[in-house]
């Protein structure tokens, strides 16, 4: 893996075309934007279908209401800004007017996780798995890469309920195809392991699975879970991964409060606790540099998978 040459490609790409899609397939969907419809790649649905898109301005709260009017009138509103700005300004408006009343509202939060690089620690999003996971109702679906992207933009539009998408700016390796499976709540298993199970999700994805490889070469043997719906999470895939590989290191370019590790900790130390660490985010904010630099200065790197991979397969012991 490590030496093939991949495509690179933004997840916000895969949810952009994924709109184009259900916009032709679905007369139902609609778009909106909270003045970001270039950055969200919603400007594509915007060209294609003018008469099913509405531009809110920078005004988040008012976005997610009217989303979730037109919710109530029988429509899918795909409502898209910023991950920093969907997660936070507007918490408020999804959680009494999406969550509570369980309307049938999508939610795009592009830009997430430090990989947004010079915009710095203002628009880093790294707690909207966190804020939006601990909402009733809502599904929360953070995928690897464009083709995924695509993939989840289509199968949220059938799901009965708030959705949240977490996407990303920065291109990233496509390590998935067309026919790879993909079903929301379902983790998808990557590599065999028996020694350990690395989670992860996002484009830290690719990131696993190069320290899987470097792993290989030092005779340890790494599961390798996709687990690209931290929401409803698959507990299946957990409670096997840990009673038959005996450790798991989750990975997430989130922070490690709430995220993708606390969720699978809260399955693990419930039905088979097992040593575990968390490669993410500790409890600080963003800072500003280039997405390989901050990946390095956050410990979110293939070499700080391994040293993490290392530590829980030690403690089995």
């Amino acid at each position: 893996m490590a030496e093939e040459k991949l495509q690179m490609v933004p997840t916000r790409d895969g949810f952009g075309k994924g709109l184009l899609e259900l916009g032709a397939q679905n007369k139902n969907v609609v778009v909106l934007s909270a003045d970001l419809t270039d950055s969200t790649r919603a400007i594509w649905f915007k060209k294609q279908f003018p008469d099913r898109f509405f531009g809110l301005g920078v005004a988040e709260q008012d976005m997610i209401g009217t989303a979730a009017g037109l919710a109530l009138c029988g429509k899918i509103p795909f409502a898209c800004t910023f991950g920093v700005f969907a997660s936070g300004r507007a918490w408020d408006q999804i959680r009494i007017s999406v969550a509570y009343m369980n309307l049938n509202v999508k939610i795009a939060g592009t830009h997430g996780g430090i990989s947004v690089g010079p915009d710095g620690a203002t628009h880093q999003a790294i707690e909207e798995v966190a804020l939006m996971r601990i909402l009733p109702n809502m599904t929360v679906i953070v995928p690897c890469d464009a083709v995924e992207a695509k993939r989840a933009t289509i199968e949220a539009a059938s799901i009965k309920g708030p959705v949240y998408l977490r996407l990303g700016r920065s291109g990233v390796p496509v390590i998935t195809k067309e026919d790879t499976p993909f079903k929301v709540g379902k983790a998808n298993l990557l590599r065999e392991g028996k020694d350990l199970t690395i989670i992860a999700c996002g484009q830290l994805v690719y990131d696993s699975m190069l320290a899987c490889d470097l792993l290989a070469k030092e005779g340890i043997s790494a599961r390798l879970i996709n687990l690209h719906t931290p929401k409803p999470i698959d507990r299946e895939a957990i409670i096997k991964a840990a009673q038959e590989t005996g450790a798991i290191v989750t990975v997430e370019e989130h922070t490690i409060l709430g995220g993708l590790g606390s969720a699978v900790a809260e399955v693990v130390v419930q039905s088979n606790p097992v040593p575990m660490k968390m490669i993410g985010i500790k409890d600080r904010f963003g800072v500003s540099g280039e997405p390989e630099e901050l990946f390095k200065y956050f410990g979110l790197t293939p070499s700080d998978i391994v040293n993490a991979a290392k530590e829980v397969v030690s403690r089995k012991k």
